[in-house]
């Protein structure tokens, strides 16, 4: 299912403007969210993220819109799905200057949730795509995804099924597809946003949930190896949720963890997800 700019698409092809910025620049946010039982889930949260980033970009976003186009794909899923919205700075004259008084495009589309992805367990390989702390591009979802992809091919082609992406000095920031946790003795430990890192709709779940278990929760530092010390390390993204990482560069990781588990039951409770 597919809607660009309010209008239902016949089919997956639709009249779009080759200037589009997002197109010829990159010029634009997104957000995925997940779609449990008609509900998409945490969507405030998701366009509360979408808003604060447009602000940095003087992107003119239509929040009310865009949760009106959301809702409206759930509606019409036919069973669990995954919505991307997209929204881009339309069309512009070549060159670097953000357009005055420029509209928007907005682009929503539908997919059946992937099978067997909730909770999926994955294995990590380090690659050499690196984490600028500096860049916009590492604290929001822009369209300038290249890092990720390249980062996500290249684990890929190592074996593993994600990316443990570094920052540029050398320490944990994330995957290629999500936030990053390790568990140390009932603290759960993640990276803060200044490592490089964005701030994601379930690692901010994760870190409320956390008060409610009993668990202590930490933004701090990590090093490579600190994941090797961990009783559990986990990812998280707004699809799969929490995913156990059980290897990194073909080194086992600690178990699943008592922790862990707990956080991935109430995590998926919370999202409306069978566990």
């Amino acid at each position: 299912m597919l809607r660009l700019n309010g209008a239902p698409v016949d089919g997956a092809h639709a009249v779009f403007d080759l200037a589009d910025r997002g197109l010829t620049l990159g010029d634009g946010l997104f957000e995925t969210i997940p779609v449990f039982g008609g509900r998409p889930v945490l969507l405030a949260r998701h366009l509360d993220r979408l808003e604060a980033a447009a602000a940095e970009i003087r992107l003119p976003v239509d929040r009310a819109f865009c949760e009106s186009e959301a809702l409206a794909l759930a509606a019409s899923a036919d069973g669990d799905c995954v919505i991307r919205l997209t929204v881009t700075r339309g069309a512009g004259a070549r060159g670097l200057a953000i357009p005055d008084g420029g509209e928007p495009t907005v682009i929503a589309a539908a997919s059946p949730y992937p099978k067997g992805a909730l909770n999926a367990p994955i294995r990590l390989a380090t690659v050499s795509v690196r984490r600028n702390p500096t860049s916009f591009a590492a604290r929001a979802k822009t369209l300038s995804y290249l890092d990720s992809v390249l980062a996500f091919d290249a684990a890929r082609r190592a074996g593993a099924d994600d990316a443990l992406m570094l920052n540029v000095s050398g320490r944990v920031a994330c995957t290629a597809m999500a936030n990053l946790f390790a568990a140390f003795d009932g603290t759960i430990v993640t990276p803060p946003v200044s490592e490089g890192v964005l701030p994601g709709v379930i690692r901010a779940l994760v870190l409320e949930v956390c008060a409610s278990l009993g668990l202590a929760a930490e933004e701090r530092p990590l090093a490579v190896d600190d994941l090797f010390g961990a009783d559990a390390v986990f990812a998280t993204n707004s699809v799969r949720l929490v995913m156990p990482a059980t290897a990194l560069d073909g080194r086992a990781l600690g178990g699943d963890g008592d922790a862990a588990g707990r956080l991935r039951a109430a995590v998926a409770e919370a999202c409306g997800a069978s566990a």
